[in-house]
């Protein structure tokens, strides 16, 4: 919170990541390979379908359903037929010879008609079982053929975790899959030369910056000890040492945000609870002379980070919560707490109204709210920025909400 205040008209900006939610039926995710899936088995169903109307067409065409009986009985003595399977013909000696051909064509028709639907069913069946078989080695084949994507997806995932150093290096044949890999390789090899020269830059920026604003400092404080110096040059001197110290601060937040950008490679077990009272602990004589007082119940809360880099998300909380407070009667509370599997630093004051359209330019470097509403110049307006990108460092996000009454609640959320 500091520097020149944001101009009206800007934009407001995201200020985190949220989490995307998981959907409630993850395998119900139209993924490429499901897509692949249901276009193999789709077509061979369509084609099973036209495959089985035209068997049975043939087959009716074969059989002659509903034509002229294949022969008639004109006559004949002590001509006797017995048949289970057509009961109107049973006994066809005491039937007229109309009837009894007229029966048998019937019985004939059925049987036919019986075999078809026997024949209909019995394809249907194989049908659906060669469908789903269909449909298992589509989903076999599309995995083996999407196989490639699965790597280069895993190789970004690892990139994303700061292995710069890691390749996909896909074999096989020279098809659009391995161009694709190797232009990703190509674009890693590039990132990882930039990000190793960014790295050179901010080691020896750290350096040049730090030597002269050390010997100023130095020599200022000399020159400040000297009893015999006039008013007029102490005057000078503390204006320019208070300066120095700030272009100091100034320096040292732009090289902490340079590296707090990248994912933390090396993690230790960091209790977010001891963090926060260490913070606690450096601003707690700051806030005994602004009359601030500092409270809330800080759990056990532990997390896989960089423990420096942890503690200087707090004590920023924790400062700003002090510094743009009340001037009277103010207060401050510090929590930590372990909620849905994840870790939980809250912050909160009391202290001037902030508008929810303000809130989102907090987060970007060198904004701050307006001096007049927060009635302080300290600071370099690095503070939140720097917050931000040490919680997204180690996977986790930063959220800010006006508080009703004044003030604001700052949530830091971590993976545990």
């Amino acid at each position: 919170m500091a520097a020149t205040p944001a101009p009206p008209a800007a934009p407001p900006k995201p200020t985190w990541d949220p989490r995307r939610p998981e959907p409630p039926f993850p395998w119900l995710r139209p993924t490429i390979r499901i897509r692949l899936t249901l276009l193999y088995g789709g077509m061979f169903l369509i084609a099973g379908i036209m495959l089985l109307s035209i068997i049975y067409l043939l087959a009716a065409q074969a059989l002659n359903t509903g034509n002229e009986p294949l022969f008639k009985i004109v006559g004949g003595n002590a001509i006797k037929v017995t048949s289970t399977m057509c009961p109107a013909v049973d006994g066809g000696n005491n039937v007229p010879l109309d009837e009894f051909n007229t029966a048998i064509s019937n019985c004939i028709d059925h049987q036919r008609q019986v075999a078809l639907d026997n024949l209909l069913s019995r394809s249907l069946l194989a049908l659906l079982g060669l469908a789903i078989i269909a449909f298992a080695f589509g989903y076999a084949m599309a995995g083996r053929v999407l196989s490639p994507l699965g790597r280069i997806t895993r190789t970004a995932r690892a990139v994303a975790g700061s292995d710069l150093s890691r390749r996909i290096e896909l074999d096989g044949p020279d098809d659009e899959l391995k161009e694709l890999a190797d232009t990703f390789d190509d674009m890693l090899e590039r990132l990882q030369r930039a990000f190793t020269a960014q790295q050179r830059f901010v080691g020896n920026a750290s350096h040049e910056l730090r030597t002269p604003l050390a010997i100023n400092r130095t020599l200022l404080e000399v020159h400040l000890s000297d009893p015999g110096a006039p008013m007029e040059l102490q005057q000078l001197g503390k204006t320019l040492l208070a300066t120095n110290e700030r272009s100091e601060q100034l320096v040292e937040g732009l090289l902490l945000l340079a590296r707090s950008d990248n994912q933390i490679v090396e993690r230790k077990p960091v209790d977010l609870a001891e963090v926060a009272s260490q913070a606690v602990d450096q601003v707690h004589a700051e806030a005994e002379a602004k009359g601030v007082e500092i409270r809330g119940e800080r759990s056990v809360a532990v997390v896989q980070g960089n423990g420096v880099l942890l503690e200087r998300i707090a004590l920023n909380l924790v400062q700003n919560a002090v510094r743009y407070n009340v001037p009277e009667d103010g207060w401050v509370e510090v929590t930590t707490q372990v909620q849905h599997g994840q870790a939980v630093l809250v912050v909160s004051n009391t202290g001037p109204v902030v508008p929810a359209y303000e809130i989102d330019n907090l987060f970007e470097p060198f904004r701050r709210l307006r001096t007049e509403r927060t009635g302080s110049d300290k600071g370099v307006g690095l503070g939140l920025s720097i917050a931000r990108s040490v919680a997204r460092a180690h996977g986790g996000h930063i959220v800010a909400e006006p508080r009703e009454g004044g003030g604001l609640v700052m949530r830091v959320t971590l993976p545990i």
